[in-house]
Protein backbone atom coordinates (compact mmCIF):
# COMPACT_ATOMS: atom_id res chain seq x y z
CA UNK A 1 0.00 0.00 0.00
CA UNK A 2 1.37 3.41 -0.93
CA UNK A 3 0.83 6.58 1.08
CA UNK A 4 -0.08 9.98 -0.32
CA UNK A 5 2.15 12.96 0.19
CA UNK A 6 -0.30 14.46 2.68
CA UNK A 7 -0.42 11.23 4.67
CA UNK A 8 3.38 11.01 4.79
CA UNK A 9 3.53 14.54 6.20
CA UNK A 10 1.06 13.88 9.04
CA UNK A 11 2.68 14.39 12.42
CA UNK A 12 5.96 15.77 11.04
CA UNK A 13 7.18 19.13 12.37
CA UNK A 14 7.23 22.09 10.00
CA UNK A 15 10.53 22.54 8.24
CA UNK A 16 12.57 25.50 9.52
CA UNK A 17 13.09 28.48 7.28
CA UNK A 18 16.53 28.00 5.75
CA UNK A 19 19.00 30.56 4.48
CA UNK A 20 19.25 31.15 0.74
CA UNK A 21 20.37 33.94 -1.55
CA UNK A 22 18.05 36.59 -2.89
CA UNK A 23 17.00 36.01 -6.52
CA UNK A 24 20.01 36.50 -8.77
CA UNK A 25 17.88 38.44 -11.26
CA UNK A 26 17.30 41.16 -8.62
CA UNK A 27 21.04 41.89 -8.42
CA UNK A 28 21.71 41.48 -12.16
CA UNK A 29 23.92 38.42 -11.77
CA UNK A 30 23.88 35.24 -13.86
CA UNK A 31 25.71 33.03 -11.35
CA UNK A 32 24.15 32.18 -8.00
CA UNK A 33 27.65 31.90 -6.57
CA UNK A 34 28.15 35.62 -7.18
CA UNK A 35 25.05 36.70 -5.23
CA UNK A 36 26.19 38.00 -1.82
CA UNK A 37 22.80 38.97 -0.33
CA UNK A 38 20.50 36.60 1.55
CA UNK A 39 17.55 38.66 2.82
CA UNK A 40 15.96 42.07 3.34
CA UNK A 41 13.61 43.68 5.86
CA UNK A 42 12.02 47.08 5.19
CA UNK A 43 11.79 49.56 8.06
CA UNK A 44 8.56 51.39 8.86
CA UNK A 45 9.52 54.64 7.15
CA UNK A 46 9.99 52.96 3.78
CA UNK A 47 13.36 54.65 3.37
CA UNK A 48 15.56 52.27 5.32
CA UNK A 49 16.21 48.59 4.68
CA UNK A 50 18.12 45.99 6.68
CA UNK A 51 19.82 43.38 4.51
CA UNK A 52 21.79 40.27 5.35
CA UNK A 53 24.43 38.49 3.33
CA UNK A 54 27.55 36.38 3.27
CA UNK A 55 30.99 36.43 1.66
CA UNK A 56 32.74 33.11 1.05
CA UNK A 57 36.08 32.41 2.70
CA UNK A 58 37.68 31.83 -0.68
CA UNK A 59 36.66 33.78 -3.75
CA UNK A 60 38.33 33.49 -7.12
CA UNK A 61 38.52 37.27 -7.53
CA UNK A 62 37.57 39.20 -4.36
CA UNK A 63 40.37 37.97 -2.07
CA UNK A 64 43.69 39.51 -1.08
CA UNK A 65 46.80 38.20 -2.81
CA UNK A 66 47.72 36.05 0.19
CA UNK A 67 44.14 34.84 0.72
CA UNK A 68 43.94 36.21 4.26
CA UNK A 69 41.42 39.03 3.67
CA UNK A 70 38.41 39.97 1.63
CA UNK A 71 39.08 42.49 -1.12
CA UNK A 72 37.64 45.94 -0.25
CA UNK A 73 36.10 46.02 -3.72
CA UNK A 74 33.93 43.09 -2.64
CA UNK A 75 32.17 45.54 -0.34
CA UNK A 76 31.70 47.89 -3.31
CA UNK A 77 30.19 45.05 -5.36
CA UNK A 78 27.91 44.23 -2.42
CA UNK A 79 26.75 47.87 -2.34
CA UNK A 80 26.00 47.67 -6.07
CA UNK A 81 23.93 44.53 -5.56
CA UNK A 82 22.06 46.04 -2.62
CA UNK A 83 21.01 49.11 -4.58
CA UNK A 84 19.61 46.99 -7.38
CA UNK A 85 17.90 44.57 -5.04
CA UNK A 86 16.11 47.27 -3.03
CA UNK A 87 14.98 49.01 -6.21
CA UNK A 88 13.51 45.83 -7.69
CA UNK A 89 12.19 44.06 -4.59
CA UNK A 90 11.10 46.98 -2.42
CA UNK A 91 10.40 49.76 -4.92
CA UNK A 92 8.72 47.38 -7.37
CA UNK A 93 10.76 48.41 -10.41
CA UNK A 94 10.25 45.54 -12.89
CA UNK A 95 13.02 43.26 -14.05
CA UNK A 96 14.31 44.29 -17.45
CA UNK A 97 14.80 47.92 -16.45
CA UNK A 98 18.37 49.18 -16.74
CA UNK A 99 20.45 50.93 -14.09
CA UNK A 100 22.71 53.86 -14.89
CA UNK A 101 25.37 54.15 -12.19
CA UNK A 102 26.64 57.70 -11.78
CA UNK A 103 28.83 57.33 -8.70
CA UNK A 104 29.88 54.79 -6.10
CA UNK A 105 32.07 55.15 -3.03
CA UNK A 106 33.28 52.54 -0.55
CA UNK A 107 35.38 53.12 2.57
CA UNK A 108 36.46 49.97 4.41
CA UNK A 109 38.16 49.10 7.68
CA UNK A 110 40.84 46.67 6.51
CA UNK A 111 41.12 45.02 9.93
CA UNK A 112 37.48 43.96 9.69
CA UNK A 113 38.06 42.33 6.29
CA UNK A 114 40.22 39.54 7.71
CA UNK A 115 38.94 36.06 6.81
CA UNK A 116 38.11 33.83 9.78
CA UNK A 117 37.50 30.10 10.04
CA UNK A 118 33.93 30.51 8.76
CA UNK A 119 32.32 32.46 5.92
CA UNK A 120 31.74 36.14 6.67
CA UNK A 121 28.11 36.87 7.55
CA UNK A 122 27.21 40.55 7.48
CA UNK A 123 24.39 43.01 7.99
CA UNK A 124 23.91 45.88 5.58
CA UNK A 125 21.84 48.99 6.21
CA UNK A 126 20.57 50.72 3.07
CA UNK A 127 19.07 54.20 3.17
CA UNK A 128 17.01 55.64 0.30
CA UNK A 129 15.30 59.05 -0.07
CA UNK A 130 11.60 59.70 -0.62
CA UNK A 131 12.27 60.13 -4.33
CA UNK A 132 13.01 56.43 -4.78
CA UNK A 133 11.80 55.08 -8.14
CA UNK A 134 8.65 53.00 -8.01
CA UNK A 135 6.86 50.85 -10.54
CA UNK A 136 7.39 51.26 -14.26
CA UNK A 137 8.22 54.97 -14.30
CA UNK A 138 11.72 55.96 -15.31
CA UNK A 139 13.23 57.79 -12.34
CA UNK A 140 15.41 60.79 -11.86
CA UNK A 141 18.75 60.24 -10.21
CA UNK A 142 18.54 58.56 -6.83
CA UNK A 143 20.91 58.73 -3.86
CA UNK A 144 21.49 55.67 -1.71
CA UNK A 145 23.63 55.09 1.38
CA UNK A 146 25.25 51.89 2.69
CA UNK A 147 26.65 50.77 6.05
CA UNK A 148 27.97 47.20 6.36
CA UNK A 149 28.61 45.50 9.71
CA UNK A 150 30.13 42.21 10.77
CA UNK A 151 29.11 40.84 14.18
CA UNK A 152 27.98 44.35 15.03
CA UNK A 153 31.31 45.97 14.08
CA UNK A 154 31.49 48.51 11.23
CA UNK A 155 33.23 47.08 8.17
CA UNK A 156 32.49 49.48 5.31
CA UNK A 157 30.29 52.41 4.39
CA UNK A 158 29.63 54.33 1.23
CA UNK A 159 27.05 55.84 -1.05
CA UNK A 160 25.89 55.69 -4.62
CA UNK A 161 23.95 57.64 -7.20
CA UNK A 162 22.03 55.97 -9.99
CA UNK A 163 18.95 56.20 -12.14
CA UNK A 164 16.62 53.65 -13.70
CA UNK A 165 15.92 53.47 -17.43
CA UNK A 166 12.97 51.63 -18.97
CA UNK A 167 13.71 49.02 -21.66
CA UNK A 168 12.21 51.22 -24.38
CA UNK A 169 14.30 54.25 -23.43
CA UNK A 170 17.44 52.11 -23.11
CA UNK A 171 16.88 50.63 -26.56
CA UNK A 172 16.74 54.14 -28.03
CA UNK A 173 19.85 55.24 -26.12
CA UNK A 174 21.87 52.22 -27.19
CA UNK A 175 20.62 51.79 -30.75
CA UNK A 176 23.17 50.92 -33.43
CA UNK A 177 26.05 50.32 -31.04
CA UNK A 178 28.61 48.13 -32.90
CA UNK A 179 30.40 45.21 -31.32
CA UNK A 180 33.93 45.36 -29.97
CA UNK A 181 36.46 46.36 -32.63
CA UNK A 182 40.29 46.36 -32.55
CA UNK A 183 41.54 49.51 -30.84
CA UNK A 184 43.53 52.06 -32.78
CA UNK A 185 45.08 55.46 -32.25
CA UNK A 186 46.77 56.85 -29.17
CA UNK A 187 50.08 55.66 -27.69
CA UNK A 188 51.73 52.49 -28.87
CA UNK A 189 50.50 49.41 -27.00
CA UNK A 190 52.80 46.67 -25.74
CA UNK A 191 52.41 43.11 -26.99
CA UNK A 192 50.67 41.83 -23.87
CA UNK A 193 48.88 42.90 -20.66
CA UNK A 194 50.66 43.97 -17.50
CA UNK A 195 52.24 41.25 -15.31
CA UNK A 196 49.79 40.36 -12.53
CA UNK A 197 52.19 41.31 -9.72
CA UNK A 198 52.58 44.80 -11.21
CA UNK A 199 48.86 45.54 -10.80
CA UNK A 200 48.19 43.91 -7.43
CA UNK A 201 46.92 40.63 -8.89
CA UNK A 202 48.08 37.00 -8.87
CA UNK A 203 46.33 35.63 -11.98
CA UNK A 204 46.97 36.83 -15.55
CA UNK A 205 43.26 36.36 -16.27
CA UNK A 206 42.41 39.14 -13.79
CA UNK A 207 44.62 41.79 -15.40
CA UNK A 208 42.62 44.52 -17.16
CA UNK A 209 45.43 46.88 -18.27
CA UNK A 210 47.95 46.83 -21.10
CA UNK A 211 50.98 49.15 -20.93
CA UNK A 212 51.67 51.88 -23.47
CA UNK A 213 54.77 53.91 -24.29
CA UNK A 214 53.26 56.91 -22.49
CA UNK A 215 54.09 57.29 -18.79
CA UNK A 216 51.20 56.82 -16.37
CA UNK A 217 48.85 55.64 -19.16
CA UNK A 218 47.44 52.18 -19.83
CA UNK A 219 44.91 50.74 -22.24
CA UNK A 220 41.86 49.13 -20.69
CA UNK A 221 41.85 45.56 -22.04
CA UNK A 222 39.74 43.28 -19.79
CA UNK A 223 38.94 39.70 -20.76
CA UNK A 224 35.34 39.92 -21.96
CA UNK A 225 34.85 36.29 -20.90
CA UNK A 226 36.01 36.89 -17.33
CA UNK A 227 33.53 34.96 -15.12
CA UNK A 228 33.27 37.68 -12.45
CA UNK A 229 33.79 41.00 -14.23
CA UNK A 230 31.55 39.88 -17.12
CA UNK A 231 29.13 37.61 -15.32
CA UNK A 232 26.32 38.50 -17.74
CA UNK A 233 26.00 39.98 -21.21
CA UNK A 234 26.18 43.74 -21.72
CA UNK A 235 26.80 46.30 -24.44
CA UNK A 236 29.31 48.39 -22.47
CA UNK A 237 31.97 47.95 -19.81
CA UNK A 238 30.46 47.47 -16.31
CA UNK A 239 31.22 49.91 -13.52
CA UNK A 240 33.04 47.27 -11.49
CA UNK A 241 35.49 46.82 -14.37
CA UNK A 242 36.28 50.53 -14.16
CA UNK A 243 36.81 50.30 -10.38
CA UNK A 244 39.19 47.42 -10.95
CA UNK A 245 40.99 49.41 -13.66
CA UNK A 246 41.49 52.30 -11.23
CA UNK A 247 42.90 49.98 -8.58
CA UNK A 248 45.25 48.31 -11.04
CA UNK A 249 46.44 51.66 -12.43
CA UNK A 250 47.23 52.83 -8.90
CA UNK A 251 49.21 49.64 -8.25
CA UNK A 252 51.04 49.93 -11.59
CA UNK A 253 52.01 53.52 -10.79
CA UNK A 254 53.38 52.53 -7.36
CA UNK A 255 55.01 49.20 -8.36
CA UNK A 256 56.82 47.24 -7.01
CA UNK A 257 54.57 48.11 -4.09
CA UNK A 258 50.81 47.54 -4.37
CA UNK A 259 48.06 49.76 -3.01
CA UNK A 260 45.20 48.16 -1.07
CA UNK A 261 42.04 50.11 -2.07
CA UNK A 262 40.71 50.79 1.43
CA UNK A 263 38.82 53.82 0.10
CA UNK A 264 37.47 54.36 -3.41
CA UNK A 265 35.28 57.12 -4.81
CA UNK A 266 34.34 56.89 -8.47
CA UNK A 267 32.22 59.05 -10.76
CA UNK A 268 30.90 57.65 -14.04
CA UNK A 269 30.25 60.28 -16.71
CA UNK A 270 28.92 58.07 -19.49
CA UNK A 271 28.96 54.52 -20.81
CA UNK A 272 32.40 53.12 -21.63
CA UNK A 273 31.92 51.54 -25.03
CA UNK A 274 33.32 48.23 -26.25
CA UNK A 275 34.19 49.45 -29.74
CA UNK A 276 36.61 52.26 -28.89
CA UNK A 277 39.88 52.33 -26.88
CA UNK A 278 39.63 53.53 -23.30
CA UNK A 279 42.83 54.96 -21.83
CA UNK A 280 43.39 54.87 -18.07
CA UNK A 281 45.62 57.67 -16.74
CA UNK A 282 47.08 58.28 -13.29
CA UNK A 283 46.90 62.06 -12.86
CA UNK A 284 48.09 62.46 -9.26
CA UNK A 285 49.80 60.65 -6.40
CA UNK A 286 49.67 62.10 -2.87
CA UNK A 287 51.37 60.42 0.11
CA UNK A 288 49.47 60.78 3.38
CA UNK A 289 50.86 61.44 6.85
CA UNK A 290 49.23 58.20 8.05
CA UNK A 291 51.23 55.97 5.70
CA UNK A 292 48.54 55.77 3.03
CA UNK A 293 48.75 57.01 -0.55
CA UNK A 294 45.98 58.65 -2.58
CA UNK A 295 45.97 58.10 -6.34
CA UNK A 296 43.83 60.01 -8.83
CA UNK A 297 42.76 58.05 -11.92
CA UNK A 298 40.94 59.20 -15.05
CA UNK A 299 39.43 57.17 -17.89
CA UNK A 300 39.39 58.72 -21.37
CA UNK A 301 37.52 57.54 -24.45
CA UNK A 302 37.07 59.36 -27.76
CA UNK A 303 38.62 62.46 -26.23
CA UNK A 304 36.17 62.62 -23.33
CA UNK A 305 36.48 61.81 -19.64
CA UNK A 306 34.31 58.74 -19.02
CA UNK A 307 35.14 58.14 -15.37
CA UNK A 308 37.25 59.53 -12.55
CA UNK A 309 38.34 57.63 -9.46
CA UNK A 310 40.17 58.38 -6.23
CA UNK A 311 41.85 55.35 -4.66
CA UNK A 312 43.42 55.54 -1.22
CA UNK A 313 45.04 52.96 1.02
CA UNK A 314 48.22 51.53 2.49
CA UNK A 315 51.06 50.07 0.44
CA UNK A 316 52.22 46.46 0.59
CA UNK A 317 54.93 44.54 -1.23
Amino acid sequence: MSLSASEIGVGLPALPRLTTTVPKEYVHRASLAEVFLSGCTAQDDGQRFSLTGQWPRAHTFFNSADGSSHDPLQAAETFRQAGMFVTHAEHEVPLGHHFVLWSLSCHADLDQLRIDSRPTDFDLDVTCPDSAPRGRASARRMDIGFALRRAGRPVAHGDGLYSVVTPAVYARLRANRPGRQPVSGGPAVAAGPMPPAAVGRTSPADVVLTPTDAPDRWLLTPDLDHPILFDHDGDHLPGMVLLEAARQAACARLAPRALIPASTSTTFNRYVELDSPCWVDVTGVTPGSDGTVTVEVVGLQDGETVFTSTVRGPLVR
